[in-house]
C-alpha cells in the first residue's frame, strides 16, 4: 500500500500559468520518447482503443494516437476545460483525427464502452489514492485490457559528481511535492500499486536519461520546475525567495554543472502495466 496521503484529490501544485504550460511543453517533448518506448514495450498498437486518463494539453493521446493508427482510436479525458480546449486545437492542427477529448474526473468516469488499453503519465503523481483510481478503472477495460501507468520517480535524480546547487534544487523540489500532497518518488511504486488493485502480470521498468554538462536541457528542466514550485517551497518554509533567486537559478546551475563537468540525472520515467483478466 501506498502511504502518506489522506484525503481525495490533490490539488495541481504546479499551477496553470503561461510558464508552466511552457514548462509543461518542454518536459513533454524532453520525455516524448520514453514515453512512446514504453507504451510500445506494453503492447499499445495498431487498431487499438486507448484512454488517456489525465490528458492535459493532449501530449500523450496524440502520442497514442500514433501507435494506434487510423484503424485505432483514443479518448483523452481531464477535469480541465481550458486545457481540454488547448488539447483539441493542437491535435486538429497536427491533423490527429483518430483523437478525441472529453472533459471528466479521472477518479470517477465510466466509459458507454470498454477500452482496450488505458493509459496515464504523471496523473498518479497528483492523487491523493493512486490505487483506487487504477483499481476503479479495471471496470473501463476489455477483458485482458492494460492498464499503462507512466510517471516519474525524482529519487535518482542527480548530479555526478555532486554538485551543491543541484542538490539543492532537488531537496527543494522532493520537499515541496510531499508538503503539498504529491508523490515525487510514485514511480519506484508503480508496480505495486497496479498489484494492490488487482491487475495481473504486471510488469515495471525505468528509462533514465543522462544529460552532460553540455546540454542545457538539465538546468533548464530542474530551474522550470523550482520555478512553477517557488510559491509552495516559500510558503512551506523550504526555502526563502533569497536562496531560490529564481531569475539566475538556471544560469547558477548550467555554470556549476559544467565547473564540475558534470552529469545531471533528471527524474527517471518509469513505466508498469498489467491486465484486467486473462482474455
Amino acid at each position: 500500500m501506498v502511504e502518506g496521503h489522506t484525503g481525495s484529490e490533490q490539488p495541481y501544485v504546479l499551477g496553470n500559468q503561461a510558464e508552466e504550460l511552457e514548462r509543461l511543453d518542454h518536459q513533454a517533448s524532453v520525455i516524448e520518447r520514453p514515453t512512446r518506448l514504453l507504451l510500445q514495450a506494453a503492447g499499445v498498437a495498431p487498431g487499438m482503443r486507448v484512454l488517456d486518463l489525465g490528458t492535459g494539453l493532449g501530449h500523450v493521446a496524440r502520442l497514442a494516437g500514433e501507435l494506434v493508427g487510423p484503424s485505432g482510436s483514443v479518448l483523452g479525458i481531464d477535469r480541465s476545460s481550458e486545457a481540454l480546449t488547448a488539447a483539441r486545437q493542437r491535435s486538429q492542427h497536427a491533423g490527429a483525427t483518430n483523437v478525441t477529448f472529453a472533459e471528466g474526473d479521472t477518479r470517477a468516469w465510466r466509459a458507454s464502452e470498454p477500452f482496450d488499453a488505458i493509459v496515464e503519465r504523471l496523473l498518479l503523481f497528483h492523487v491523493a489514492d493512486p490505487v483506487e483510481v487504477v483499481r476503479h478503472h479495471m471496470d473501463n477495460l476489455t477483458r485482458g485490457g492494460a492498464f499503462v501507468a507512466i510517471d516519474f520517480d525524482i529519487g535518482g535524480s542527480r548530479a555526478e559528481p555532486p554538485v551543491t546547487v543541484v542538490d539543492d534544487a532537488l531537496r527543494w523540489v522532493l520537499e515541496a511535492f510531499r508538503a503539498a500532497g504529491a508523490w515525487p518518488r510514485i514511480g519506484a511504486r508503480l508496480g505495486r500499486i497496479l498489484e494492490e488493485a488487482g491487475y495481473k502480470r504486471v510488469t515495471t521498468f525505468g528509462i533514465q536519461a543522462y544529460l552532460s554538462s553540455r546540454d542545457r536541457s538539465g538546468a533548464a528542466l530542474l530551474a522550470g520546475v523550482v520555478r512553477s514550485l517557488a510559491p509552495a517551497i516559500i510558503r512551506h518554509g523550504i526555502a526563502t525567495a533569497e536562496q531560490l533567486d529564481i531569475a539566475t537559478l538556471e544560469r547558477r546551475i548550467l555554470e556549476a554543472v559544467r565547473h564540475a563537468d558534470a552529469v545531471i540525472l533528471p527524474p527517471t520515467v518509469v513505466g508498469a502495466w498489467g491486465y484486467s483478466d486473462t482474455p
